[in-house]
């Protein structure tokens, strides 16, 4: 699997490339603020075509570039159905009213072809099969996307941290489950590839991550 990944934006966002390998159909999951010309240059690059855009939630740092990409690629937005409604109102999410400007910007809409993820269904794109799960905490509509060796994490789970829960929609206990329903049930070897950070493994945040130590540590393991 070829993965590539790249900081967007003042957020510094990560934005992962997904291919089975170079020159082929690639996955592009959360384009933040500032990933279009980034992104451009990964998929010419490594010679890879997009199908779709990925979306581990609905932040407006996750989701900036969303339209334009999926405009320019002619390709297809996929988000959990309880955050959609902060492609037109990304305000929402911090709790500002309809309409105020983020970072200068009003112009907000929906791309033209939107589909919605489904817990626990298998995602067959690309040549790639990507695992959704709900990991709610962060935001209602949360999700990871896994598979057998790779969990691209969004704002759930960080190196050394996790995604912070004082958001409208966040909860602290809900991120709790998340963490030990999907994380912390994969093996130690796991790559995490997370919305923010550098690359971590699932070993070394069920041993290190303060966050994870008071939860359960042993959960069956379960792949893809």
């Amino acid at each position: 699997m070829l993965v590539v990944g790249f900081p967007a934006g003042p957020w510094q966002t990560n934005c992962w490339v997904v291919a089975p390998a170079a020159g082929e159909e690639c996955v592009v999951i959360d384009p933040g603020h500032g990933a279009e010309g980034p992104l451009d240059e990964i998929l010419t690059q490594h010679h890879l075509r997009p199908v779709a855009v990925l979306l581990t939630h609905g932040h407006v740092d996750h989701i900036w570039s969303v339209v334009p990409v999926c405009g320019a690629k002619g390709v297809p937005a996929l988000i959990h159905p309880a955050d959609r409604q902060m492609f037109v109102d990304p305000g929402s999410a911090i709790g500002a009213p309809p309409g105020t400007p983020i970072l200068g910007r009003l112009d907000w809409a929906e791309p033209d072809d939107v589909r919605e993820l489904r817990d626990g269904e298998v995602l067959t794109l690309a040549g790639l099969d990507l695992r959704v799960d709900e990991t709610p905490g962060h935001t209602p509509g949360s999700v990871t996307f896994g598979s057998a060796t790779e969990l691209f994490s969004g704002d759930l789970l960080f190196a050394g941290s996790i995604g912070r829960t004082d958001f409208p929609g966040g909860s602290f206990e809900q991120m709790q489950r998340s963490l030990l329903r999907v994380p912390l049930a994969l093996p130690d070897e796991t790559v995490v590839r997370p919305g923010h950070g550098p690359d971590t493994t699932i070993g070394r945040e069920r041993a290190t991550n303060p966050f994870l130590l008071d939860l359960a540590t042993s959960p069956p393991a379960r792949g893809l």
